[in-house]
């Protein structure tokens, strides 16, 4: 999804205005006038095109509006609309739903109106490649390219190869219910975002109602668009804080490399710390206990004095790797002695036991599922969840142990609630995919129907990389490592095709006649020919007035000539 969203910068002409903003950023420049690029009409057709790609987009916020209600407009009454909300904003009530968690309590989400997350997104498109090129290194929540793998991986090679076994756990009481609205605009300014229009916007957004609970006076609702950045602007300043304590730290002599400069820092009474942050969930690795402790006082103090956050006390620990573990993003993550090793300790992890209370009751809910409806839908429902497990949990280095638990204790509830149900099974009846993807294991198979229920224990260990802190989005070196360039279609045609939009036509269909193009490689359907500016047509495999269909799947590019033939044709057999 994240690679799409970058090609789509490409297909509205907009990735060149990102890098020149990312490059500016790093330059420390500030920034005025944003609001008329982010209200301008290539940037709202783009923010149409990523929201609706958004699995949330097909949730209804209070006016009970959903996507499918905009790509029904043309292009011009969604430009329209969105820029009358640029001068005159007023956001509409957030709906507040509750999802469970794992340990029994609720999680508030803040959904706001489609509108308004249509609104969100234009500004987080302008916002982040400015923010991009602020943030620490090593911050790897909600940010392009890097994941929860990223941010374990780096906490692990901390351990492995720095010999760091002191773990700082901080917990933040209720984060994102609880930042300081005053204090995060602030740190908005003080990143270089200088245009005062934009900032009361974000104010408002901050200050939206929530419906049956009034107006919040802190918090950013989780399930906006624009949250994940604000929580990452409000955290920077802790990151960037703690990382010149040690790691960024500046000195009047100019060392020829780090190694150097932190052989002479260790001469000082300096606390050696390195951080490692994926949202509000992170961890600081220091030498020595003493250190960890002094520095779990200072970050303490920090959050509170600074940015105005209270700390668990119970939560919030110095732990030694070596005696103990430690729970980040799912993983519980010990030091463990090996020979020959050059800390004499390596890094091992396990599913936490939340994460397997967890995966235990999604699987047991999926069985059920099977129990109630038998049939392949539901089985595909339980080997998607399964699959999703394994696939993230495959970074821990003892998950296939950690499987072999879970799937002993699941056995007998699966015997249990399917035994009259399900059938034995063949290898070969796996489809292709799942038999490429199981290959090796010599285990007992069932299905029910044709579908077969996938193994809960067969994964290996993945090994995680660390993230290349050479990727990114707004510079031409940066894309190369994600995606090849649109190099099959001149970018002069794209533009073209960008800007003659059809007027009389959905903004769906306008936006999936882009991607039929590319998809095609500029090229005619049938014919295979190249085509130029004016001499093609997108056309609707099942007639539009008899299906009302703009989705990409009913649309083919044709060479005009072609188009004009086969009407032709089909207006022959119409007499006939």
């Amino acid at each position: 999804m994240k690679r799409k969203k970058l090609r789509h910068n490409e297909y509205y002409n907009l990735q060149e205005c990102f890098d020149t903003l990312y490059a500016r950023s790093t330059n420390g420049e500030k920034f005025y006038g944003l609001i008329e690029l982010m209200s301008s009409n290539e940037n709202i057709r783009l923010a149409y095109r990523n929201i609706k790609r958004n699995t949330g987009s097909k949730t209804a916020g209070t006016d009970k509006l959903t996507i499918k209600d905009i790509s029904h407009l043309s292009v011009e009454d969604v430009i329209v609309k969105v820029q009358e909300m640029f001068q005159l904003y007023e956001p509409q009530k957030v709906r507040r739903v509750l999802i469970p968690k794992a340990n029994g309590k609720n999680r508030p989400l803040g959904i706001p109106t489609i509108w308004d997350r249509t609104f969100q997104q234009c500004i987080l498109q302008v916002l982040e490649p400015i923010c991009e090129a602020k943030f620490h290194k090593h911050n790897y929540g909600f940010r392009p390219n890097r994941s929860t793998h990223h941010a374990k991986a780096r906490f692990e090679f901390l351990i492995n190869q720095s010999g760091l076994h002191h773990c700082i756990d901080v917990d933040i009481k209720g984060f994102f219910d609880n930042v300081n609205h005053s204090k995060l605009l602030k740190q908005i300014w003080y990143l270089g975002i200088r245009d005062r229009s934009l900032i009361a916007i974000i104010s408002k957004l901050l200050k939206a109602e929530i419906h049956g609970e009034g107006v919040p006076t802190k918090g950013t609702p989780q399930g906006g668009i624009l949250s994940p950045l604000l929580s990452n602007i409000v955290l920077n300043e802790l990151d960037w804080w703690i990382s010149n304590q040690w790691e960024t730290f500046t000195t009047e002599f100019q060392y020829k490399t780090n190694g150097i400069k932190y052989q002479a820092l260790k001469k000082s009474e300096l606390k050696e710390c390195y951080i490692v942050r994926y949202a509000d969930d992170f961890k600081v690795l220091c030498r020595t206990r003493s250190q960890a402790i002094r520095m779990n006082c200072a970050i303490k103090d920090f959050l509170m004095t600074r940015l105005h956050l209270e700390t668990s006390e119970e939560k919030s620990k110095v732990i030694n790797l070596k005696k103990n573990s430690s729970e980040f993003l799912g993983f519980s993550i010990k030091a463990v002695r090996k020979g020959k090793t050059r800390f004499g300790y390596v890094a091992k992890s396990n599913m936490s036991k939340k994460a397997k209370l967890n995966a235990s009751n999604k699987i047991k809910e999926a069985i059920k599922a099977v129990q109630k409806h038998p049939g392949n839908q539901t089985v595909w429902n339980f080997n998607t969840i399964v699959m999703g497990i394994q696939n993230y949990y495959s970074a821990a280095t003892r998950i296939t142990i950690n499987l072999n638990e879970l799937n002993s204790y699941l056995r007998k509830t699966m015997y249990n609630r399917l035994k009259i149900l399900r059938t034995d099974a063949e290898f070969h009846e796996m489809t292709k995919t799942l038999q490429k993807r199981y290959k090796g294991y010599n285990c007992k198979l069932y299905k029910i129907q044709n579908m077969v229920f996938v193994p809960i224990h067969a994964q290996k260990y993945k090994t995680n990389l660390c993230f290349s802190q050479d990727t990114c989005n707004y510079t031409t070196e940066g894309r190369e490592k994600i995606h090849k360039g649109l190099k099959a279609i001149s970018k002069d045609v794209l533009s073209y095709i960008m800007k003659s939009f059809i007027p009389n036509r959905t903004i769906e269909y306008n936006d999936n006649r882009i991607s039929k193009f590319i998809a095609q490689y500029g090229k005619c359907a049938i014919s295979g020919i190249e085509l130029g500016l004016n001499d093609w047509h997108c056309h609707h495999k099942n007639p539009y007035h008899l299906s009302k269909d703009d989705s990409f799947s009913n649309l083919v590019i044709l060479r005009i000539l072609f188009f004009t033939t086969i009407i032709l044709l089909l207006n022959s057999l119409f007499l006939l």
